[in-house]
């Protein structure tokens, strides 16, 4: 039987994390690559250091003539993302900081595995294994301490953006302990917040003034009580922040880009991957059926496993559990996925709509638990396959 009262922690980090200016700059190459190309190849890394921004993987475009081209406007890609997240210091500055770029053409004995030709289906750019899981321990159907450690940034962000704070720099990391009875989430056992400011004259506790009416403003009410620990800027403090501070890498955050520990990791990191790379596209097909399991009612947490082969299309496996919440048994879940989705890289692309310039929003506070937009962003958290699940139960 599981544990209905304990603790449990997760993390965020903001925007101008040092890994997450990478993930966002990975992200933007991406986007601008498929804004020209739908089926455009991209496997993007970044490094950030000291004034210091190297860039290198693989693209592919079908009309090479092309990819010259695009390869020089990653430079001001670069540049734009810097800029919005919001450094400016000496050290590490949109305008003088030096761009390497390193993107090179897409493998030709990768491109033959993934692409189709003849008789053969689409593969899958990688072996693999992918989680999605969910829970209704919140409205967003996602564990509580990453949902609202990602609350806390974003809001944080916000107002330093929009000038109300201008005092917040960009670099910042949150984390959560919220404590459970019954299995619910009732109240923070302790908070962690450390934010670098530009006022190098304040103090911890001036920092704590600064953001406890933001952090209570996203928390549930009654979280924050008395007993609630408090650690704002506990080394000091923080003034020299982001890739300046430490070297940023894409991919460190694949924690706090899903489930903040609460269910397992593939292993695979999103940012700077096109979608026929199904450690993105298949963890965000896997979140889609976990919640729409959950949100047809049939279990209260779901997580399913989904497994690929490179050059395979098909998945070689697909697992469902139901953490002993289910209204139906498990197998019953994974007998019915495959009839109500195409589990193979195109068909995922297809069901999810993920084709577009839709990449950069998600490098910060997580790729799951948000809102779908209009334009077809986070179409992974859309709840629209709850009906056909029951219907095929």
């Amino acid at each position: 039987m599981s544990r209905k009262d304990f603790v449990f922690t997760s993390e965020s980090v903001s925007e101008g994390h040092p890994d997450k200016v990478c993930d966002r700059i990975s992200d933007a190459v991406l986007d601008a690559f498929i804004a020209e190309e739908p089926e455009a190849r991209v496997a993007c890394e970044t490094f950030a250091t000291t004034n210091r921004v190297i860039i290198g993987g693989e693209v592919g475009l079908s009309d090479q003539d092309k990819l010259h081209d695009y390869m020089e406007k990653v430079d001001g890609i670069v540049r734009d993302c810097v800029r919005d997240i919001g450094y400016e210091q000496d050290k590490f500055h949109w305008n003088t900081l030096e761009v390497q770029n390193y993107l090179h053409e897409q493998s030709a004995h990768i491109a033959q595995g993934v692409n189709a030709s003849g008789n053969k289906d689409e593969g899958a750019g990688d072996q693999g294994i992918m989680f999605g899981f969910a829970t209704n321990e919140t409205e967003a159907l996602m564990p509580a301490p990453i949902q609202y450690s990602h609350a806390m940034l974003r809001r944080l962000a916000e107002v330093r953006k929009n000038g109300t704070e201008p005092a917040l720099g960009p670099d910042a990391k949150a984390q959560l302990s919220v404590r459970y009875r019954d299995g619910l989430p009732v109240e923070v056992a302790s908070l962690v917040l450390s934010t670098q400011h530009l006022d190098e004259t304040m103090t911890s506790d001036d920092v704590r003034a600064l953001v406890a009416p933001y952090i209570e403003e996203v928390l549930p009410d009654g979280w924050l009580t008395a007993n609630t620990i408090w650690h704002v800027n506990p080394t000091g403090k923080f003034v020299i922040g982001g890739p300046d501070g430490d070297a940023g890498l894409t991919g460190r955050k694949i924690i706090v880009d899903t489930y903040g520990g609460a269910a397992p990791h593939g292993g695979g990191a999103f940012s700077g991957k096109d979608p026929t790379k199904v450690d993105r596209s298949a963890a965000y097909a896997a979140r889609y059926l976990a919640k729409n399991v959950v949100a047809a009612g049939f279990a209260d947490k779901c997580t399913i496993q989904l497994s690929y082969a490179i050059g395979v299309a098909a998945p070689l496996s697909i697992y469902a559990d139901l953490h002993g919440t289910g209204k139906v048994e498990p197998s019953q879940i994974e007998a019915a996925i495959p009839k109500v989705m195409d589990l193979t890289p195109r068909g995922i692309r297809t069901h999810l709509d993920l084709n577009k310039p839709i990449y950069q929003r998600t490098a910060a506070y997580g790729h799951f638990g948000r809102a779908p937009d209009v334009d077809g962003g986070f179409s992974w958290e859309r709840t629209d396959l709850a009906t056909a699940l029951a219907n095929a139960v």
